[in-house]
């Protein structure tokens, strides 16, 4: 490999702002914000809109929508005359 054209590998933290998740992980990305972790080392923090931890699917309260009377509808407004 050659040196120095790759990006530093490292441990990051990765935050769920929405449910306050947070995961060590390692990681290229960098941040200017850094975070204390349970063993005392301070790690850069990463903050996220969504993850697992907040993501419906993963949840389980995906909602799915209720297609029924659309789907009547369409089929009246269509329907052989």
């Amino acid at each position: 490999m050659k040196a120095d054209i790759h990006p530093e590998y490292r441990d990051v933290v990765f935050q769920d702002v929405t449910s306050d998740f947070k995961i060590l992980s390692r990681s290229t990305l960098s941040s200017k914000e850094t975070v204390k972790w349970e063993d005392g080392n301070e790690y850069p923090l990463i903050k996220l809109d969504i993850s697992s931890a907040s993501h419906p699917f993963y949840t389980g309260q995906h909602k799915v929508m209720d297609t029924g009377g659309r789907i009547d509808k369409f089929q009246k407004r269509y329907q052989q005359k």
